[in-house]
């Protein structure tokens, strides 16, 4: 058996947070692939279903973040699930909006839903961490993290989610890099990137000849010698 888990919080005021991503991807991937209702199990609520010819336990702790480790670890106990069929969907401040990267292991990087799945069950399992941006200043991370997608985010968001359940397969299968690829090419698709961040982009520097083919030379051009024959040549003039 597989065991996919979404974190979040419990609660409805806490539905569209950023912090939430991991349930709406758990509940994208149960309505698509026709799981279970969702029931209360193991202080979570869990789904069951199958992707490909593979079982499957999605799960969202209820504990609140920073507890959703022992929710995990009693699931994992009670099927006794190994480490490489685990797989944690979630938040990720520090890549950018709609990003989507996959790792097995290594740091929580300070994410206290990890933090807690590392102490209670291990840390070789697969982490999918999606993008939610950082906000630029240390002092509005939780407010930017706690706080509802806002309306500009729905162009990446909900596009990522419906690529997320529907190549989860994939992923179960373990091709990472395949399921990656075609999450990221349904959130380039949508245009998730914001006009005004395109439109605040730095215009395409030109080369100094292209600018000088195009605005001339600022001295007339020496009419003989070496230096005149190079500067009429890089400047496309006949001689």
């Amino acid at each position: 058996m597989l065991l996919i888990a979404g974190l979040g919080n419990p609660g409805q005021q806490y539905e569209r947070h950023r912090h939430n991503v991991g349930f709406m991807a758990a509940d994208a991937i149960a309505r698509r692939h026709s799981f279970s209702s969702w029931s209360k199990k193991f202080n979570a609520l869990v789904a069951e279903g199958r992707l490909g010819g593979e079982k499957v336990l999605l799960l969202k702790p209820q504990t609140f973040m920073n507890l959703s480790g022992q929710a995990i670890g009693e699931a994992m106990r009670f099927y006794k699930i190994d480490l490489d069929d685990l797989i944690v969907f979630y938040d990720e401040l520090d890549l950018a909006p709609g990003k989507l990267r996959i790792k097995t292991g290594g740091s929580s990087g300070g994410h206290n839903g990890i933090k807690s799945i590392d102490a209670h069950c291990g840390k070789d399992y697969r982490r999918v961490r999606i993008g939610i941006g950082h906000p630029g200043d240390k002092a509005r991370v939780n407010a930017h993290v706690l706080g509802d997608f806002a309306k500009a985010d729905q162009a990446w968001l909900e596009p990522m989610l419906d690529a997320v359940a529907d190549n989860i397969a994939m992923l179960a299968e373990g091709n990472e890099s395949g399921f990656m690829n075609r999450v990221s090419l349904a959130v380039k698709g949508a245009g998730a990137e914001p006009a005004e961040k395109r439109d605040s982009k730095p215009a395409k520097k030109q080369s100094h000849i292209r600018q000088a083919r195009q605005k001339g030379p600022a001295a007339p051009l020496p009419e003989s010698g070496p230096m005149a024959a190079m500067l009429k040549k890089l400047l496309g003039q006949k001689e």
